[in-house]
């Protein structure tokens, strides 16, 4: 029998389809797939909290899955602590309990061992609902697990944590220049030059700058002793606000 070309061929499936009916963008679905995920796959993984296909990739290699990691998510854990753990056959329940008491990846110590009783009891210092979903919106936000972690032990609600989480600011250091008055953006600058938090504050507060003012006068660029300086002269804080806005305008 002679079969004839039509000139048309059979439409073949289109290998995203299956990604893009599950909600992940043609960029997100790549990636997954790069890092040898299918979609099913994926979708569980997103569905436990982790939100990056290298994330997950990493929590796979380090024995968990996404019915499982939810554990060392709400201990705080990354997938490196996971990973330092499994390397001393540790077994995921053990090895969170062992975190949460602040015990290191290790063989275990005569004293450790003597007081197992300790680290048990400390498995119930697992994160609390309120403190889990805010992890949980941080680590979505791309947020390393030990930064949020970091955040939320701090105190910090995941709303008000996220924009200086996701500027890389350590908790330590946001919780100080919060304290002080700075923006999330306005911290960022001041410790682009890896000067500790603690150090600007005491810098101002050896000028003799206030400490409801210290935001404003460096926010709007002046120095500790230029502020200081301005305000021996007479200059109000109000000019070091305005100049401020001005700033805050251009970011």
């Amino acid at each position: 029998m002679t079969v004839f070309a039509t000139g048309e061929e059979e439409p073949r499936p289109n290998p995203l389809r299956e990604w893009l009916d599950r909600g992940f963008t043609l960029a997100e679905a790549r990636r997954w797939r790069e890092a040898g995920f299918a979609p099913q796959g994926a979708e569980r993984w997103r569905e436990a909290g982790v939100y990056r296909p290298r994330t997950a990739a990493e929590w796979r290699t380090a024995g968990a899955t996404p019915a499982t990691v939810d554990t060392w998510i709400r201990a705080g854990m990354s997938p490196r602590d996971a990973v330092r753990w499994r390397e001393f056959g540790v077994s995921p329940e053990d090895a969170v309990q062992r975190y949460l008491a602040g015990e290191e990846p290790g063989l275990r110590s005569f004293v450790s061992r003597v007081l197992r009783h300790r680290s048990v009891r400390a498995a119930g210092r697992a994160l609390e609902p309120k403190k889990s979903e805010a992890i949980r919106r941080l680590l979505k936000a791309g947020v390393s697990a030990e930064r949020a972690r970091g955040y939320v032990e701090s105190g910090w609600d995941g709303k008000t944590a996220l924009e200086w989480a996701r500027r890389g600011v350590a908790p330590v250091d946001a919780a100080v220049l919060h304290a002080l008055g700075f923006t999330a953006a306005e911290a960022q600058r001041v410790l682009a030059d890896d000067v500790p938090a603690t150090e600007v504050m005491t810098t101002w507060w050896r000028a003799g700058v206030p400490i409801d003012e210290v935001a404003a006068w460096c926010a709007a660029g002046f120095t500790a002793e230029e502020a200081a300086e301005q305000r021996r002269q007479g200059a109000d804080v109000e000019r070091a606000k305005v100049l401020r806005a001005l700033t805050e305008d251009e970011q």
